[in-house]
């Protein structure tokens, strides 16, 4: 297993300098907001190098990522909004429960998976919350 950290844009050209000289199957990109804001650059980065690679927000898989497994952003907006609802109402933030969201979602996007010449395995896809072609 090869760690790699970027918080710069150089240090994001840095790591995938670092993966393609220690040839690695794959890579897991954590939820980060720089990653985020940069999902298209790492994307982009990841297809070049020819690095499979999971995410962990749809938004990633959408934007041409291999598959991305992960809470759903939407959930976390609705709950947030509820949240922002109950507290207009007269709640109290403190008096709130913690909540975070439960909603998990597998997207594979298979237009990626064949540039990269990988076939994803059936079961996979049947599982797939998602399914991009």
């Amino acid at each position: 297993m090869v760690i790699v950290q970027a918080s710069t844009d150089s240090e994001l050209d840095t790591a995938f300098d670092t993966l393609v000289q220690q040839p690695v199957g794959a890579l897991v990109v954590g939820a980060d907001p720089f990653f985020i804001n940069r999902r298209e650059k790492l994307v982009e980065q990841a297809a070049r190098q020819r690095v499979p690679t999971m995410y962990s927000l749809r938004e990633f898989a959408e934007a041409g990522g291999l598959m991305s497994y992960g809470t759903s952003i939407i959930e976390s907006f609705h709950i947030v909004g509820l949240y922002a609802g109950r507290i207009l109402k007269g709640e109290k933030p403190a008096d709130l429960p913690v909540q975070e969201s439960t909603k998990v979602e597998l997207v594979v996007n298979l237009k990626t998976a064949k540039a990269l010449g990988i076939t994803v395995p059936l079961p996979l896809i049947g599982r797939a919350d998602e399914v991009l072609e």
